[in-house]
């Protein structure tokens, strides 16, 4: 239990006069390095803390003071991790999940917002964040013609600050791109780390799926898609490097498994890859685990790893240890090390979710296309 909770416990004080100068002084670092203390104060039939580890219950019970209106839950956190929750509190029956209310560092994803528990020593890197001295760059819109899907697709594209027409430019493109621009801050990082001249100046499409868990499920129309109708299009709008080793397609989570099953099925279209805590589902016997909505996923995995091909020359992956997909992803890499490319693999104290990849992108991209400073001091 953190000190401060401890000494709230033991006041003499009334309830309510104690709570409120406690409430007002913290603000929820009730963190060291053994771990970190989780409160809730109100009525209550019982409170657990729902959070989204692997090798952890979803769901742990807090302690209730036996006087005061107060729950509590110490949880064993490793230094350095980052993790994503919220309370259930039951009352007559009924079970409500909410937000921490003395936790104001929220992360958002599509199905909503989370809190964040920010454990010892971990904080938000700085380039993730706006810098007033970095000059942004503009994002535009895209409308492609699928014959892949028989529907208009449209995309939004990054230009760089300093972006001229004179000169040519590698490209990323990117799946899930309207989610890593909103959950990720791609359109600040890539703003900042250009800036710092960690990463060249770079043209980013970012694409977006309608249907993503059946279409980047190692889908043929989707590699299709990409290949034969986004790449001509962005090569005859842009001034690009018309080389493989100057692309680079990337994702996370599904999304990764639509870049890998891309670039292995069409071999030479992209020399660089960033995969982000891949849904790399497999099975070296049997059936694998993950449900019919995985199949697709590990026929193709399974495939890949009885296949001699390269799919890239240059490889940036990372999980966080507190995903369920981390031996997925940590399997692949002496697989697609033994078969010729270069690869990099980082893992994190975080989990499944986008403020994991945000954290991520610095190294990945620095490390995929170097900008001046990494080229002088790297």
């Amino acid at each position: 239990m953190h000190e401060s909770l401890r000494t709230l416990l033991a006041s003499t004080a009334d309830a309510d006069t104690a709570w409120s100068g406690f409430a007002q002084q913290q603000a929820f670092r009730w963190s060291d390095p053994q771990g970190v203390t989780f409160v809730w104060h109100g009525d209550a039939d019982q409170v657990l803390l729902r959070c989204w580890v692997s090798g952890l219950p979803a769901a742990q019970p807090f302690t209730r003071h036996p006087v005061r209106c107060l729950w509590f839950l110490h949880l064993d956190l490793p230094p350095g991790s980052r993790l994503e929750y919220k309370f259930e509190v039951i009352r007559q029956g009924h079970g409500e999940w909410v937000v921490d209310p003395l936790n104001p560092v929220l992360a958002a994803d599509p199905f909503g917002a989370n809190s964040v528990c920010q454990g010892w020593g971990y904080e938000r890197p700085e380039w993730t964040q706006p810098d007033p001295l970095a000059r942004p760059g503009s994002l535009d819109e895209l409308r492609i013609g699928s014959d892949a899907f028989g529907e208009q697709r449209t995309l939004r594209v990054y230009l760089p600050a300093r972006f001229r027409r004179t000169r040519r430019y590698p490209l990323l493109l990117v799946h899930d791109g309207d989610d890593y621009l909103r959950y990720a801050a791609f359109g600040t990082v890539l703003d900042n780390l250009i800036h710092r001249l960690e990463v060249a100046p770079l043209i980013v499409a970012f694409t977006q799926s309608p249907d993503r868990l059946r279409e980047y499920a190692a889908d043929e129309r989707h590699s299709q898609f990409v290949v034969d109708e986004v790449l001509p299009a962005l090569r005859a709008r842009l001034p690009l490097e018309d080389t493989a080793d100057a692309r680079c397609l990337m994702g996370a989570s599904f999304g990764a498994v639509a870049t890998l099953h891309t670039a292995w099925r069409r071999p030479g279209s992209f020399g660089r890859l960033l995969l982000q805590s891949g849904s790399f589902a497999f099975s070296d016997i049997g059936e694998h685990r993950r449900g019919p909505l995985f199949d697709p996923v590990a026929r193709f995995v399974n495939t890949l790893r009885a296949d001699a091909g390269r799919p890239a020359e240059r490889i940036y992956m990372s999980c966080g240890v507190y995903e369920s997909l981390i031996y997925e992803n940590r399997s692949l890499l002496p697989l697609l090390r033994d078969r010729g490319c270069e690869v990099r693999y980082d893992e994190a104290r975080d989990a499944h979710n986008w403020e994991n990849w945000r954290d991520r992108l610095q190294s990945g991209l620095s490390w995929l296309f170097p900008g001046p400073l990494w080229m002088v001091y790297e």
